[in-house]
């Protein structure tokens, strides 16, 4: 008896991994609860903004153009945006976010913050942190409870920043759109943005699914009129009318209700203020 006792006790320590509560051998133990993804503040403050103005102004931007051969149409209405606003586009490629800085005027790129997907670009904290710099991103969590992440990108709105999101949610591997999820009407109802549709043609050729580097390949962008949820508009309605905005961005459309007319958009270029 004595001894059976001593080899079940050797047998208990050498599977034990002391100082917590678990056998050595099982699997390491995982949080019930994610941890709360930061919002990379450090990012969007000096020196780092300088640094990023560079990179992009110097490198990305006229790589992607070079790449590309950028055609961008409506960007009029971004120009003279005098208030935060939501940029909604379509995704078919990890080169859309490169093209679509690309395609912004520069003050608009600059005040431009990238909802990235927390569970793909931030398992790697030094990815994470690179593609922060870079792009000026934030962690875009897709799964659990979508009020974290509502609370986070209304924060950035309301601090001034432009918050360009993908409300399809993930890459098309077809280039087709899919649904947007109601996440970009919540935001847009909860803080009084205004929405710019956006639809951007020709990256799944740049940078297919799967591959980590980009072709040359033609690329265009469309910069549809800035929406506002109508009155007693609810969020599920206003995220359908700023998909279906985008759908008929893709489409060529010119309707006026999408693109606005041409004397909408001369307004929208035309310098406020007489002429800064």
């Amino acid at each position: 008896m004595k001894f059976e006792l001593i080899t079940d006790l050797r047998t208990v320590r050498s599977g034990w991994h002391w100082g917590g509560v678990r056998p050595a051998s099982w699997p390491e133990g995982a949080p019930g609860v994610p941890a709360r993804a930061s919002n990379l503040d450090w990012a969007r403050q000096e020196p780092v903004r300088s640094l990023r103005w560079l990179i992009q102004r110097g490198l990305s931007a006229p790589f992607a153009r070079a790449m590309t051969g950028l055609r961008v149409e409506g960007a009029e209405w971004l120009r003279d945006q005098n208030r935060p606003a939501i940029l909604a586009a379509n995704h078919v490629s990890h080169a859309d976010t490169v093209v679509l800085l690309a395609a912004l005027p520069d003050r608009v790129r600059e005040q431009t913050v990238v909802g990235a997907a927390a569970d793909y670009w931030y398992q790697r904290p030094m990815l994470g942190r690179l593609v922060g710099l870079w792009l000026n991103t934030f962690p875009f969590v897709r799964t659990g409870s979508a009020q974290a992440v509502l609370h986070s990108s209304s924060q950035l709105l309301k601090s001034g920043w432009n918050l360009l999101i993908y409300p399809e949610g993930t890459r098309s591997p077809d280039g087709r759109m899919g649904r947007f999820t109601p996440g970009v009407g919540h935001l847009a109802n909860e803080t009084r943005s205004p929405v710019v549709p956006i639809h951007v043609r020709g990256t799944h050729r740049v940078m297919p699914k799967g591959r980590p580097y980009f072709l040359p390949a033609p690329v265009e962008v469309r910069f549809g009129k800035p929406l506002e949820a109508r009155k007693g508009e609810g969020s599920r309605a206003f995220t359908q009318r700023v998909e279906d905005a985008v759908r008929n961005l893709g489409q060529g459309t010119a309707e006026r209700e999408v693109m606005g007319s041409w004397i909408d958009r001369w307004r929208a270029a035309a310098p406020q203020n007489g002429g800064r």
